[in-house]
Formats: structure tokens, sequence, C-alpha cells
């Protein structure tokens, strides 16, 4: 649905985006993941066409977005940070005023009714958008990026400055919009991208340091893997023992009460490994469970590697 091939951007001498590539799947809910300045906007904004690259492509359904603006646009719908709305317009006046404005072509009552149901705004359309409070002015801008039923959403830091209530309803609204949408959805906060998004892309200095599915991206972020034990017996036996096993990096004790830290191969399975070495040399585990660092400290340890570039 999405292809991004070989993205640079330069604004003078700094280099924003370093040949940036990746491709969303028809249907695929998309997080897009990086601290402040990490080159996120300036990814979407490329893909949207508001901006051009210096260099690379961007494919949209088949079109490309600098050869074929106009077509590329009309698979898109956009919501950015800050959504454009107009404060002093009903919400449903506003959205009549987009349906114009983006020139579709349905049915203006009948699809101005459906986007509003689909975001919760159905008993809101005679306000006032600067009456509303920000979840619900968040949800008229999801409205107007639904209008035309683009097969494309993308969302530029929707939850920010929303309370926990708002983010959650925003969350759910953007699970269900990846039912019949391709979503791309960016954030700097890990857990609103790994709580809504099928897939996560890290981000870091304008290069993408991180691809994966998100229930594998800690494996994929950890440059190593590790066991704690405990065990009741020799700790140099054990450590002997237990730096035999392949795939075993570095073995070390972490208390006084038989307590190691057995460091592996990121992708390798040695717990079998390590209880059969224990008993080899008559060493009982009491105690065995992953150690290592969270997800989040595994985040912020890469992308504070690659600081630079600009969002």
């Amino acid at each position: 649905m999405i292809e991004v091939k070989n993205l640079t951007k330069r604004y003078g001498k700094l280099l924003a985006l370093d040949d940036v590539s990746f491709t969303v799947d028809t249907g695929e809910v998309l997080g897009f993941l990086g601290p402040n300045g990490a080159g996120k906007s300036t990814t979407m904004n490329i893909i949207t066409g508001y901006i051009s690259s210096t260099s690379g492509t961007v494919t949209v359904d088949g079109s490309e977005i600098l050869a074929q603006p106009k077509q590329t646009k009309q698979k898109i719908g956009y919501l950015p940070e800050l959504p454009p709305l107009y404060a002093d317009m009903t919400v449903r006046k506003y959205l009549e005023f987009m349906f114009d404005l983006k020139r579709v072509r349905l049915p203006k009552q009948a699809h101005v009714d459906e986007v509003m149901r689909l975001v919760g705004l159905e008993k809101h359309g005679k306000r006032l958008i600067k009456n509303l409070s920000k979840g619900y002015r968040q949800r008229v801008g999801f409205a107007q990026a639904l209008l035309g039923n683009p097969p494309v959403i993308i969302l530029d830091e929707p939850t920010v400055g929303l309370d926990p209530q708002q983010i959650i309803e925003i969350r759910k609204l953007i699970k269900s919009l990846g039912k019949k949408h391709t979503v791309i959805f960016s954030s700097h906060v890990l857990s609103e991208i790994s709580a809504t998004c099928d897939r996560i892309i890290i981000i870091a200095g304008g290069k993408i340091i991180a691809d994966a599915k998100t229930d594998e991206l800690s494996q994929v972020l950890a440059q190593e893997g590790q066991l704690l034990l405990t065990v009741d017996g020799s700790l140099a036996d054990a450590t002997a023992e237990l730096q035999k096993i392949p795939g075993v990096l570095k073995v070390k004790r972490t208390g006084t009460q038989g307590q190691l830290s057995v460091e592996f191969k990121p992708g390798e399975d040695v717990r079998r490994a390590v209880f059969s070495a224990m008993a080899r040399i008559d060493c009982p585990i009491l105690e065995m469970k992953a150690g290592g660092d969270s997800l989040e400290e595994l985040y912020l340890k890469l992308t504070a590697k690659a600081k630079g570039g600009k969002a």
C-alpha cells in the first residue's frame, strides 16, 4: 500500500532524514516512533506531499507523490499534530466545508453523517468547535481526515495534550480505523505506540534503527538476552559450567546469595541447556527469570546513541 524508498531530506547543512526506507501493508496499523527531533514529522509531511524530499520516492497505492501529487493526495487522510480547525464554525459546517474543499464525490449529507458517527460526533454537529474539549476537537480532526474514505490515514502525534480517558478513546478509534484503512501513527511515547499498533518502526537521528512486530520489538532492540539465576551450590563451578554452553556470552555474579547473571546471544534460547548444565554438577536452580533492561530502557538507550536530525 505504501512504499517509502531511500528518502532523504536536507535543510541546508542539516540532514533531517538519511536514506529512510520502509513499506506498510494494506490494513496495517504502523507505529512510527522516535524522540522529538528524530525525523517523524518530516517523514509524515513528505508522505502527505506537504513538503518535498531532497531525494527518494513515496508511492501510495501505486501513485508516486511527486509524479502524481493530486492523485496520491486523494488517497491520504492526514491529521497533523495541530488539527486544522476553524474554531468559529460548527462541527457539521466545518466538515461540510472540508468535504467541498477536498472535492469528495460522495452523497454529502450521508457521508458527513457517517464520518461523524464513526468518530463519536453525531450528537455534537451543531456545537461550535471552540466550545469543544481538546479530546472532541481531536475527533473533529479525525473526521476531516476520514472524509472521502481515503485508504491511507496518517496521524501525527494524535494524543498529545489529551487526558488519560481521552487517550483511551483515541486508541480505540485508531484500532477501529485499522479495520478499513492503512494507518501510520507517529508518536514519541512508546506506551502509546505499543498499545495501538501492529508493527513499530523506531527512527532516531533521521535513520531507522528498528522495525519489528510490536510483540517482537524487545528482542530486536536488545543487544543480548539475559537470564537471572539463583542456584544452590558453588558459584565458581556453576559459572565455569555455564560458560561452556553455546550462545552464552558472559556469566557474572550479581549477589552473595547464589545469584548469577547469564548473558546470551539474541535469538538464542539457552534455558534447557542451563538446566542440564546445573544438573550435571548437582547445583539445583532455585529461581530462573528473564533479566535485562525493560523495553523502555532499551528504547531510550538506542535513541540516545542516534541524537540529531530534526522532526
